[in-house]
């Protein structure tokens, strides 16, 4: 039996091997970045100061690493910047996907003006200083709970679940309310499990802002070691090592930086933040495609 293979013309096979060695360049040019800072994180930093440093440590120590985990408030911040990001996470999620699911209804009567109030606030928002005395006046300042609240509800989170929610055929929240089931029931059971793609999408985006930030921590709990962030902490490390070492405290964390280089402390910080986060997404991104494709299409 005479084979049915297509047999490839030539410029079909000069395509697949340029398409192949294009991957492959892009795949160097995407990996080499972290290979490289892992390589300088795990590399003596005497050494690094050399030079020379591409994919593999010269002269392998984990000295790097037992610098900024000999940080006495590091733990902590861990474990507040753990805290923040589930508990951030979860409510925003929430809370996007309660509005998202509400101003989605056409039986919502006020759904065009929740839309545009929230659009203005995309655009125009309080300012640093009114925000500051917002958080005071309400009892946030030195507290875990001004980690949340502030960015409880996007606006733009709301928008892109709220355009996959359109997308949904109607029918099935009518026919879910002709079956006896309320508004509560046919959000749980109906919307949110065809909506495992956008609000996976916005699981990501909400864990990150709330892994990377640290800014909020300055401003408000700068004076609070008992809520402290990760990142609050590896920023005050690295201003340590870029001052030479100059802050003390009661594990001589300026010594332990003396014997260090910048760049070395650099390049570790950068592995500690990344790569929780890259341990999540591979779970997520499955759905990341569709919900950010199938979310952002309409307004």
């Amino acid at each position: 039996m005479a084979s049915r293979g297509i047999a490839l013309s030539k410029g079909d096979k000069v395509f697949n091997v340029c398409n192949v060695i294009l991957m492959c360049l892009i795949l160097v040019v995407t990996l080499y970045p972290f290979l490289n800072v892992l390589a300088i994180s795990l590399n003596d930093s005497t050494d690094t100061v050399r030079g020379g440093i591409y994919l593999w440590p010269r002269e392998f120590t984990l000295k790097n690493y037992e610098t900024i985990f000999g940080y006495s408030t590091l733990i902590q911040g861990f474990k507040v910047t753990i805290s923040r990001t589930i508990v951030g996470t979860v409510l925003g999620l929430l809370s996007s996907a309660m509005l998202a699911y509400t101003i989605s209804r056409p039986d919502f009567l006020s759904r065009r003006f929740v839309s545009k109030f929230l659009a203005i606030t995309m655009y125009v928002s309080g300012g640093l200083v009114p925000t500051f005395v917002l958080m005071r006046q309400l009892d946030l300042v030195g507290t875990f709970w001004v980690y949340i609240f502030p960015g409880i509800v996007s606006a733009f989170n709301v928008f892109v679940i709220r355009s996959f929610i359109d997308g949904l055929p109607y029918a099935l929240q009518e026919s879910a309310n002709l079956d006896g089931a309320n508004d509560l029931q046919i959000f749980y059971k109906v919307i949110l499990p065809l909506c495992k793609p956008v609000l996976a999408t916005i699981t990501l985006f909400l864990a990150v802002g709330q892994w990377n930030a640290w800014i909020d921590t300055y401003m408000y709990n700068a004076n609070k070691p008992q809520w402290t962030t990760l990142q609050f902490e590896l920023m005050k490390i690295l201003q340590s090592t870029n001052q030479g070492g100059k802050m003390t405290n009661a594990n001589d964390l300026a010594n332990q930086m003396a014997q260090v280089s910048p760049e070395s402390i650099k390049m570790a910080i950068t592995i500690v933040v990344t790569v929780p986060i890259l341990v999540v997404y591979p779970f997520l991104q499955r759905y990341f495609v569709d919900g950010m494709t199938l979310g952002a299409v309409k307004a």
